[in-house]
């Protein structure tokens, strides 16, 4: 049968790490699925900093040894804060609860993604590039959907499949659709990036660490990449992005709120901008579904947490293998689709709540006090380094000390309660000028 003519048993929206491994593992298990990809890989994308616990989801795809030739070792994050004399805090892998995660990479996106959407097609999925998903009509009985799609030579299709993957990323397709798209009330941030070299970096096995830089209006990443670009973006609150002054340029309101973070500055004083500084609004939202009868969302296309820990690549890649879980069952036994999208629905939500709470309270005193202190009793210490390595899916035991670790944090910020109260008054002014939608 034609592409034109055929239905497919899945087709997923996007071919970036989400929409990728969900096609890998589903065309694993026989399922003719076609993958919908607007863009042409390779592509630029940000989010360069991967965790420990992607690691073994690249074994499990296959491609673990395509993935490391492309990356840069990264051992450990790196917190610098200027409420502590501008003190860096180093968290190695290594000491985490599970010592069996020591490193992760930091890559260029356009590399890995490629990766993983090439191996998507050896492993028999059809991938269409350059084939952008419009609209999704649903067929009343629950029997499948088709699919609007564009292609970029513009030759119009309509897509057929018993299954829909959105795995469209910030493009959010069926969360606008659904109208389900909400912006973060608890925390909303905007970010500008952009790659440079000759930026100074560790010496020796720290040199692919990532840092990240604390200062008044949010903070800074630093992500060496084994071509000897590096990564700088900050993520700031948008009411601090809406105070660029009229008439100047993206790129100088950058290298100004670059300048406001001396040991940033510091290490970029050779530094030469090698890329176009990019600039995103809306930074973080969230979704009232995960799924329908017949459809479910994978990554960024259900939810977006400020990248402070690097979760992105990781969520997304575990949310398609949660997914391929549920399509399987519900495919091969419509009786069991409902129990089976209803366990997709706890797992999809389950990453961004753990990191999240830690994201909410990253700006506040507190919390930068017990990150460049660290202590480990109740192995919290422990806990909290498997949390930033990613290992929250497994059966590694860390949920007990990490409710001790918020236990503390409580204490700690009760006892500091003048300090607190000014961080919350200043976060909740900040969030009130956040921009009204996430779409």
């Amino acid at each position: 049968m034609s592409e034109a003519t055929q239905t497919w048993d899945v087709a997923v929206i996007g071919g970036g790490p989400a929409g990728s491994t969900a096609a890998t593992l589903l065309a694993d298990r026989g399922y003719r699925v076609r993958v919908l990809e607007k863009a042409r890989h390779p592509r630029f994308h940000i989010g360069e900093s991967l965790l420990p616990a992607n690691l073994r989801l690249f074994e499990r795809l296959g491609v673990a040894d395509e993935v490391r030739a492309i990356g840069m070792v990264k051992l450990a994050a790196e917190f610098v804060s200027p409420q502590h004399g501008d003190r860096m805090q180093r968290f190695l892998f290594a000491d985490a609860w599970d010592k069996s995660m020591p490193s992760a990479y930091q890559v260029r996106r356009s590399e890995l993604d490629e990766i993983l959407l090439r191996n998507a097609a050896k492993h028999g999925a059809h991938v269409s590039e350059g084939c952008c998903a419009r609209d999704v009509a649903f067929a009343p009985d629950g029997s499948g959907a088709t699919i609007d799609a564009e292609h970029d030579d513009g030759r119009i299709e309509a897509v057929r499949a018993r299954f829909v993957v959105d795995a469209s990323g910030r493009d959010t397709l069926l969360a606008n659709r659904f109208k389900t798209k909400r912006r973060n009330e608890r925390h909303n941030s905007s970010a500008l990036y952009g790659h440079f070299r000759n930026a100074r970096r560790n010496d020796g096995q720290n040199e692919g660490n990532i840092t990240v830089f604390w200062f008044e209006h949010g903070w800074f990443w630093f992500i060496p990449l084994a071509d000897g670009a590096t990564s700088i973006g900050a993520v700031v609150w948008p009411a601090y992005l809406k105070r660029r002054p009229k008439g100047t340029s993206v790129e100088t309101f950058f290298r100004d709120t670059i300048a406001l973070c001396a040991p940033l500055a510091e290490r970029l004083e050779e530094a030469e901008l090698i890329s176009e500084v990019h600039a995103t609004g809306n930074y973080s939202y969230t979704g009232d579904m995960t799924h329908g009868r017949n459809f479910l969302l994978l990554g960024d296309a259900f939810a977006f947490i400020d990248p402070v820990f690097s979760s992105g690549v990781m969520l997304a890649m575990q949310s398609a293998f949660a997914g391929a879980e549920a399509i399987d069952a519900a495919l091969c036994n419509p009786a069991d689709a409902p129990a089976a999208l209803a366990k997709f629905d706890r797992d999809v939500r389950h990453g961004p709540r753990e990191f999240s709470w830690f994201i909410y309270r990253m700006t506040s005193p507190t919390m930068r006090n017990l990150f460049m202190g660290p202590r480990n009793p109740l192995r919290m210490k422990e806990a909290l380094l498997s949390l930033l390595a990613g290992d929250i899916f497994g059966s590694t035991p860390i949920w007990h000390s990490l409710r001790a670790f918020k236990g503390v944090y409580y204490v700690s910020a009760a006892l500091d309660w003048r300090n607190s109260l000014k961080a919350y008054r200043m976060r909740k002014r900040n969030l009130s000028d956040a921009e009204p939608s996430a779409n």
